[in-house]
């Protein structure tokens, strides 16, 4: 697999792979199509390698040691960076990183799964840099994303969503759902709406007045 493509640094979503579960081979071929800048945490890099992705940046603490990997990658140019501070998640680094370097999106996979609380960390770090730069979380069963106050998109009839508040998010009004919210306050733990579906084909709508939302599109298999 490969990352170089004609197409403008800044221009399309840089890619990060995290250290959690690998997603297939065919959805990363299809972020790395049009990804041409990736960035790979610390303790992802030996699986990387072994699938054959061009690194642009490798990134982290480096607390398991990096002498061998650094000499492998000196061939393909690949920046190294050290970012060893401890009161944030390598995740957090790379996202930053992306903001210094003026990128405006980023797909990020290998971030879900293992670890509960890596994964719980990963997707609320979504939310967290959502004014910064827009983020999407993929993995082989669901796309993760922020919504704005105003959300419209065309999906196939039965299609699985789910709306996720992190914290309290007010005023959830939707139009072409199965189960439809009217003017609903979501709280995370006590009231969402998970596993709800698309009602027909064509455009669903979703709007709130406050608080920060997550739509997850999701599949059962792939």
């Amino acid at each position: 697999m490969s990352s170089h493509h004609f197409v403008k640094e800044g221009q399309e979503p840089a890619l990060i792979i995290a250290n959690g579960e690998a997603c297939s081979t065919e959805l990363l071929g299809q972020l790395l199509e049009w990804s041409p800048f990736v960035v790979v945490l610390d303790g992802a890099i030996k699986r990387v390698l072994d699938i054959g992705i061009k690194v642009d940046v490798w990134l982290g603490d480096f607390d398991s040691g990096k002498e061998n990997t650094a000499t492998e990658l000196a061939h393909m140019q690949t920046e190294i960076i050290h970012a060893p501070d401890q009161q944030k998640t390598d995740l957090q680094k790379a996202i930053e990183l992306l903001i210094d370097r003026n990128y405006k999106a980023v797909n990020i996979v290998w971030a879900t799964g293992k670890r509960a609380d890596h994964h719980l960390s990963n997707t609320t770090d979504i939310v967290r840099y959502r004014n910064q730069i827009n983020i999407v979380l993929l993995d082989d069963y669901s796309k993760i994303f922020t919504l704005p106050p105003v959300f419209e998109k065309w999906y196939v009839k039965g299609t699985p969503v789910s709306l996720m508040p992190v914290g309290i998010v007010t005023g959830v009004t939707s139009k072409g759902l199965k189960y439809e919210l009217a003017n609903h306050d979501l709280r995370l733990g006590y009231a969402t709406s998970s596993s709800n579906e698309t009602a027909n084909d064509g455009f669903v709508q979703i709007t709130h007045t406050g608080g920060d939302l997550l739509m997850m599109e999701c599949k059962d298999s792939f």
